[in-house]
C-alpha cells in the first residue's frame, strides 16, 4: 500500500462519484484528510458520508467548476478547512459532444479551464507544502484522434500539454504536475453504464476491443492517482500515464 505522511491534505475537484470519488476514497483510506467538491448537493453529501467512514477529516463543498468565482471560493474554503493543501486533483469534465458551440464551451470551461483556475488558486497553498503535487485527469481521447467526441478529445489533449508545460514551469519549486489518461471506465451512472442500456452494440464493441478484456474500474485509476501524488513518486513530473488496459495500443 502506498504510504502517505501524517496529516496529508488532498483536494479532489469533481469528487462525488465515479473516478473522482474513487480517488478521494483511496486517499482517505490511506489516511489523508480530504476535501471534495461537486455541483449536486445530494451526491456530495452521500460521498462525504462514505469517505468519513475511514475515520479521517472530510469536507465537501458545492461548486460549479464552470464558474471561475466558484472555483476561487472553493479552493479557499478547502485550504482553510484542511489547514493547507498538499495535493490537488482535477477530475471534472463537461463531456462536451457534437459540433455545436455548447459542447466546445463545456469542454473548454470544465475540462481545461477549471483545472487551470483551480491550480492557480491552489499554488500559494501548495508552495507551503513539503510534498506538493497536482494531478490532472485527462483521457486517452486526448492522446489519439476520436472524431465522435471532438470537443472533449481536443480539450483533453490541451490538458495533456498544459500538464507538461506547468510541470516545467513549477519544477524549480519542486511542485510536481502529472496527468492520468483513463481509458473506458465503467461505473454506475457513468457513460458506459448508460451505453450498456442505450447502445448495447457499441458497448460490446468497445468492451471486446480492450486488450485486457472488459472495461476498467474507477479503482484502477485511483490506485495510479494515489501513487503519482504520494512522496514515493517524488521524481516523476510532467508525465501523462494511460490507465486503460492496453486500449490505446
Amino acid at each position: 500500500m502506498t504510504e502517505l505522511p501524517t496529516g496529508f491534505r488532498v483536494l479532489v475537484a469533481g469528487g462525488s462519484r465515479g473516478i473522482g470519488l474513487a480517488i478521494a476514497d483511496a486517499f482517505a483510506r490511506a489516511g489523508a484528510a480530504v476535501a471534495i467538491c461537486a455541483r449536486g448537493a445530494t451526491g456530495l453529501e452521500a460521498a462525504r458520508d462514505a469517505l468519513a467512514r475511514h475515520g479521517h477529516p472530510v469536507h465537501a463543498f458545492a461548486c460549479d467548476l464552470a464558474v471561475a468565482s466558484d472555483i476561487e471560493r472553493m479552493v479557499a474554503q478547502a485550504a482553510a478547512a484542511l489547514g493547507g493543501l498538499d495535493v490537488v486533483v482535477n477530475n471534472a469534465s463537461g463531456f462536451g459532444s457534437g459540433a455545436g458551440e455548447e459542447g466546445w464551451r463545456a469542454s473548454v470551461e470544465v475540462d481545461l479551464m477549471a483545472a487551470v483556475r483551480c491550480n492557480r488558486h491552489a499554488l500559494p497553498h501548495l508552495a507551503r507544502s513539503a510534498h506538493p503535487a497536482i494531478l490532472n485527469i485527462s483521457s486517452i481521447n486526448g492522446i489519439r484522434a476520436t472524431p465522435r467526441a471532438m470537443a472533449y478529445s481536443v480539450a483533453k489533449a490541451a490538458v495533456n500539454h498544459y500538464t507538461a508545460t506547468l510541470a516545467a514551469e513549477l519544477a524549480p519549486q519542486r511542485i510536481r504536475v502529472n496527468a492520468i489518461a483513463p481509458g473506458s471506465i465503467e461505473f454506475p451512472g457513468g457513460l458506459w453504464a448508460r451505453r450498456r442500456a442505450e447502445d448495447p452494440a457499441l458497448y460490446a464493441r468497445v468492451r471486446d476491443g480492450i486488450p485486457f478484456g472488459g472495461f476498467g474500474a474507477p479503482q484502477d485509476v485511483a490506485a495510479a492517482a494515489l501513487f503519482l501524488c504520494a512522496p514515493a513518486a517524488r521524481w516523476i513530473t510532467g508525465q501523462v500515464l494511460a490507465v486503460d488496459g492496453g486500449q490505446s495500443l
